[in-house]
């Protein structure tokens, strides 16, 4: 008899409790038609990038603190094989023995993305709390994927760099203004039919337009691997140095 009672008593309240709701739902009464509203909700992201460093000769000896420069590379070189970033750039340069005043980052863009502007961010974040990076000279370039990522980059944290050198790259000329007076060199080749010249030419033209004393460098004779001439160009790293927040 006491379980039969008890069965039923709690039978009794779950019929309550399903009626409670529905009396709930039902007294809010919403506004019919084409409404604004607002979403926010805050989501937890895991960060995991593969990525070359480099650490210049006088690293361990020095008490100042290092420019960092990061370099972004082409759609052929994503995946998981850090030897495929040392084909182009400051990477190839630096497998080949050529040094630099510079700490610099080379990370690897995952197969099949584009650079992620959040998850490059949370990576400079690390090196900053890691090594003795000089956080008023931090420099990103990149050469074609790494161009738009470089100048993508630039426009969502345009007060977090000194200076920026997109390689064949390209971007959104009517938000580039974004990155306000953040100094910019260029380049690009004047035969890209993979990235046409004009990618670059609307951003500078943007740029100049709302006021940023960008450089811009065309190659006459190049192709898509305008990357070689520049890179190779000892006044691109001095021009760099030069550049402080």
């Amino acid at each position: 008899m006491k379980k039969g009672i008890l069965l039923g008593g709690l039978g009794f309240v779950v019929i309550l409790f399903l009626a409670g709701c529905a009396s709930s739902k039902q007294s809010q009464e919403e506004v019919v038609g084409q409404q604004a509203k607002t979403f926010s909700k805050e989501i937890k992201k895991k960060v995991e990038m593969n990525y070359l460093l480099y650490l210049p000769k006088n690293y361990n000896s020095a008490q100042e603190k290092f420019p960092l420069m990061v370099f972004l590379h082409g759609a052929g070189e994503r995946g998981n094989d850090l030897n495929l970033v040392k084909k182009h750039g400051t990477p190839k340069l630096i497998d080949q023995g050529k040094e630099f005043p510079f700490i610099v980052a080379s990370p690897q863009c995952p197969e099949n993305v584009w650079w992620s502007t959040e998850d490059l961010s949370a990576l400079i974040d690390e090196l900053v709390q890691l090594y003795q990076v000089d956080e008023k000279r931090i420099y990103v370039t990149g050469l074609s994927m790494g161009g738009y990522g470089t100048w993508a980059l630039a426009e969502k944290f345009p007060n977090r760099f000194a200076a920026i050198a997109p390689v064949c790259g390209g971007g959104n000329p009517l938000t580039i203004c974004k990155i306000g007076k953040l100094p910019v060199w260029a380049f690009h080749g004047a035969k890209d039919f993979v990235v046409p010249v004009n990618e670059s030419q609307q951003l500078v033209t943007a740029l100049k337009n709302c006021g940023n004393d960008v450089k811009f460098t065309i190659y006459p004779e190049t192709g898509h691997d305008a990357w070689v001439e520049t890179y190779n160009n000892p006044e691109l790293y001095d021009w760099l140095l030069k550049q402080k927040k």
